[in-house]
């Protein structure tokens, strides 16, 4: 759900300043401009951030820029640290500031670097996405005490949450380190307003965001002598066999907490977002293990948190081919049927 409750919204039409009071379905919410409240669709608002940075007298809309593929970018070579300090590996935002009609400072694009802060170098796989399609990606590797130009995104696309994820691996392999590490950074338009007026006031040059301070160590399996644990009782099977003994797996999943416990009026909502998630996580476990084609998952409509929530998990999931939250007659818009690989 893009937007929350108490959001400040743009009403496009009349390009004035509100707030949402109310989310009454996924395309519609309930707004209040100047005390009065009336219902809007969601593409009929947007956040009013990106208008009050760059607002200039009588603008003239620009042309949609041709899309760059990754052989159009301009090289940088990648430059080492001023100060090597191991300080973990970082994403940071470089704003590009120009002058409006006003001679005000606005934000015309952000430009990427990964930065890393360690006396490692890694290989990573990057991906960044504008509301979970797909924009840019890129293999490289980075050297110790090294940055990292990775890109450019316009500053008005901020308004569509981009997500930048990453898997990394060690350059030089180690027995002791886990063999790659996934992290990932999402961010909310009115955090990073925010945080230019901070770095503006600050003198500060960029928005910089700690992707990891050390690589993991490998999870060593924990090893069991199975002989005295057959003798006491327990099932030893066969690892080519073990998806004979699986539980079954299911093709529809309902996270409806009331559907989860008989207590769940007693439960904080927090408690009940965690149960929802594990409940979810087992069942995508399952579906991966009995190499289902997809697996629909009822999330219901509400705030919309436990979607954001589980779609974010999604992202991140190496056998997911891609997910899709439509209308269903059977579920409303209140379910999300994932695709599986393998």
């Amino acid at each position: 759900m893009k937007y929350q409750v108490g959001d400040e919204i743009l009403v496009l039409l009349s390009n004035e300043e509100g707030r949402v009071v109310e989310i009454m379905n996924d395309q519609m919410v309930m707004i209040e401009v100047r005390g009065v409240k009336f219902p809007a669709y969601m593409d009929q608002i947007d956040f009013p951030y990106f208008k009050r940075f760059t607002e200039k007298k009588q603008a003239v809309a620009k042309k949609p820029e041709p899309k760059l593929y990754i052989d159009q970018l301009p090289k940088e070579k990648p430059q080492p640290n001023q100060i090597k300090v191991a300080d973990g590996v970082w994403l940071s935002f470089i704003p590009k500031f120009s002058l409006d009609d006003f001679n005000d400072e606005v934000v015309d694009l952000l430009k990427i670097h990964l930065v890393n802060k360690t006396a490692t170098a890694y290989h990573f796989v990057y991906t960044q996405q504008f509301l979970g399609e797909t924009d840019f990606e890129l293999q490289a590797s980075i050297a110790p005490f090294h940055d990292f130009y990775l890109h450019d995104i316009a500053f008005e696309k901020v308004n569509d949450s981009p997500s930048f994820a990453f898997d990394f691996s060690l350059s030089v392999p180690d027995k002791k380190k886990a063999p790659h590490f996934e992290t990932s950074l999402k961010l909310k338009p009115k955090q990073v307003f925010k945080r230019i007026e901070e770095m503006k006031e600050n003198n500060e040059p960029t928005l910089s965001y700690q992707l990891f301070a050390e690589y993991p160590d490998k999870t060593e399996e924990p090893y069991f002598e199975l002989g005295s644990l057959a003798a006491k009782g327990f099932k030893i099977y066969e690892a080519s066999k073990a998806q004979q003994h699986l539980p079954p797996a299911r093709s529809v999943v309902d996270l409806h907490i009331e559907k989860l416990s008989d207590n769940w009026e007693r439960m904080t909502n927090f408690e009940m977002l965690t149960l929802q998630l594990d409940e979810f996580q087992k069942w995508f476990d399952l579906a991966i293990a009995h190499h289902q084609p997809s697996l629909i998952v009822i999330h219901g409509v509400g705030t919309g948190k436990l979607k954001d929530e589980i779609h974010d998990i999604l992202k991140t999931k190496r056998g997911v081919k891609t997910f899709i939250n439509q209308y269903d007659p059977r579920f409303g818009y209140g379910a999300t049927e994932i695709f599986f690989q393998y």
